[in-house]
């Protein structure tokens, strides 16, 4: 009987990322400027770590815009996103303000955790993002968890899950899988391997390289996605939180991306060549992408282009200023926001 069954059922399917959506004008003009958002501020926040304004860890998201950029443009309102870590970029990405982000990793009163989350540990509840989460991996359960509120209300939304290819090995990784497969739950899950788990290559910590099969014998199908692209990132997320949306499930996203700057601001990614981040730099880069085409299009000139870019550090600049004289949180803040 169990081999009949076996025999029975369907292998999930395994889809390409060769789908590519060309954008209008507006599309390319805010996926610029949203990506020179993330860009902008995370180059100030490690010249801010560096000069010794923000304390404990802080990893940076530059040469990875394109992924939270492209998946936010697909999304609904009210759609969750829940993420890891390395999480400036999707905080920006969804809205929430650069003032605020920047006060957080200084520890400010104005953060968006009134000082007391930092660079990890920041949420709002008004823009749908469910952290930044300093454990590798345990986002993964409490999205799923998102997406059974969902379920359970009935409210259409999905739940967007991101995590590295580290923590795709984790075992509560798995167990997510399960349950969101048993339970149909609209989930999103969005792997974003950049390569390297902390200094360790994926080939060198994977048995199994290829992370959107990592769903396959739940039943989850997945899809490997050009991760560099924005219109590779929103074409694949439209088809996927319309999965999840449907009713059938969770899916899988192996974003294939790139991070430029070590894993966090104490890696000095003596692990690769300068060589190596030097041609994704060149032929990958995600903005320049976006920048090539509107010049070839004619859709911009490179005045306007370099307009753009000079009010984007402009607010950028605002929020550091602002993040270093804002005031440091009252003493009375150590006994807010927690469970007594």
């Amino acid at each position: 009987m169990a081999s009949q069954a076996s025999a029975s059922r369907k292998s999930p399917k395994k889809e390409d990322n060769n789908r590519i959506v060309e954008f209008d004008r507006d599309q390319e003009m805010h996926a610029l400027r949203e990506m020179l958002m993330i860009r902008r501020f995370e180059e100030k926040a490690g010249q801010l770590y560096g000069m010794g304004f923000i304390g404990g860890f802080c990893h940076l998201y530059i040469g990875q815009e394109a992924v939270v950029v492209g998946m936010q443009m697909a999304l609904k309102d009210g759609d969750q996103i829940i993420t890891s870590y390395r999480d400036h970029g999707h905080m920006l990405a969804t809205g929430m303000e650069a003032r605020g982000v920047m006060a957080e990793l200084t520890g400010r009163q104005s953060g968006y955790s009134k000082g007391k989350g930092g660079s990890m540990h920041m949420f709002s509840k008004e823009k749908a993002f469910y952290g930044g989460h300093g454990i590798v991996g345990a986002q993964v359960p409490l999205g799923a968890g998102l997406a059974f509120a969902n379920k359970y209300r009935e409210d259409g939304k999905v739940s967007v899950v991101y995590y590295g290819d580290g923590a795709a090995n984790q075992g509560q990784v798995y167990e997510t899988y399960n349950m969101a497969q048993l339970w149909k739950l609209p989930v999103v899950f969005v792997v974003e391997n950049n390569r390297y788990a902390m200094g360790t290559s994926v080939a060198r910590s994977s048995a199994e390289t290829d992370f959107s099969k990592r769903g396959s014998s739940f039943g989850i199908p997945g899809v490997q996605v050009d991760g560099m692209d924005v219109r590779a990132v929103k074409a694949a997320a439209e088809d996927a939180e319309a999965h999840a949306r449907s009713g059938k499930g969770p899916i899988i996203l192996e974003m294939q991306t790139y991070r430029y700057r070590g894993h966090s601001m104490s890696d000095p990614a003596k692990y690769r060549s300068k060589d190596e981040v030097q041609k994704m730099r060149s032929e990958h880069d995600p903005i320049e992408q976006v920048r090539k085409r509107i010049l070839d299009k004619k859709w911009a000139s490179e005045d306007e282009l370099k307009a753009i870019d000079k009010d984007v550090r402009s607010i950028i600049s605002d929020a550091a200023d602002f993040a270093q004289t804002d005031p440091e949180p009252d003493v009375s803040e150590l006994y807010t926001d927690i469970l007594r």
